[in-house]
């Protein structure tokens, strides 16, 4: 069976979820979060970057039976733009499509895109999560490859500013309680079949490690502050590894990024942008 791409055009997801101040908590010890406004019920915040786990439709590259050879699909890239804060708990409602696909040739993969908008039970728009997905084994399916959006660019200079955060090496285990099951995070043998040594992070807690950083530098852990973030996923990171955000200060209110394992001296993320007040 191979992607069928109009399929997948035609797609229309909504999901429905009852976030809990437990949830809420899980996601930022997920992340690695210890300070006490992101994991103590006594004045709960939520993380900004907690919006890529609202109303997750799930891994729909291995549960809708499209085709997909899901193995061998890894996150490309995400961005979040937030219109209002998150919610510590209540409902919230995602709708969530997808394209554009690109086609990148049948031994090169191809790169599809989705994208959800999140809403408070009462209509109000609080997130739009976009997700860039490398399907590695689902090229040549007679796509173009043209088009596809222009990475933010890395200035050529040390960086204004840099924060290193430690990962903990039951990191995975812990993040994919936030509802993402995949088993490459877990399970060696998924993990050996993909082409990697042992599981992987997922790239979205790598996000939110950085995420957090970020929050930190530029918006004093003030999560309204936070308006938005975009990354490319560049290189795996194992569980226990550090991760170290470099950031570039462009003009008021925005910057650019890159994070890079410490332990490796990796690209683990790249040609990240934020927005912020």
């Amino acid at each position: 069976m191979a992607l069928d791409p109009d399929k997948l055009l035609k797609l229309r997801l909504e999901t429905r979820q009852r976030v809990e101040r437990s949830a809420t908590i899980l996601y930022a010890l997920g992340v690695g979060a210890t300070e006490l406004p992101f994991v103590y019920e006594e004045g709960l915040r939520a993380l900004p970057t907690m919006a890529v786990t609202m109303a997750y439709p799930g891994f729909v590259w291995r549960n809708l039976n499209l085709g997909v050879d899901w193995q061998r699909v890894l996150h490309g890239e995400t961005s979040v733009v937030l219109h209002a804060p998150l919610p510590v708990e209540g409902e919230v409602v995602g709708h969530t499509t997808f394209g554009p696909i690109f086609d990148k040739g049948a031994d090169k993969g191809a790169v599809a895109y989705q994208t959800r908008e999140i809403y408070l039970a009462d209509g109000t728009h609080i997130a739009t999560v976009c997700n860039g997905t490398f399907l590695r084994g689902d090229g040549g399916f007679g796509g173009t490859s043209e088009g596809q959006p222009k990475p933010h660019r890395i200035p050529d200079r040390s960086p204004d500013i840099a924060l290193a955060l430690p990962t903990a090496t039951n990191q995975a285990l812990i993040y994919r309680l936030s509802g993402d099951l995949n088993p490459l995070h877990i399970d060696p043998a998924v993990a050996h079949a993909a082409g990697f040594r042992k599981p992987i992070l997922h790239g979205l807690a790598s996000y939110g490690v950085v995420g957090r950083a970020i929050l930190s530098v530029l918006c004093g852990n003030v999560p309204e502050r936070l308006k938005r973030l975009d990354v490319r996923f560049s290189s795996p990171v194992f569980p226990g590894e550090t991760i170290r955000t470099e950031i570039w200060r462009e003009s008021a209110g925005r910057a650019v990024f890159r994070a890079v394992c410490d332990e490796r001296e990796q690209t683990i993320l790249n040609n990240g942008y934020v927005e912020f007040a």
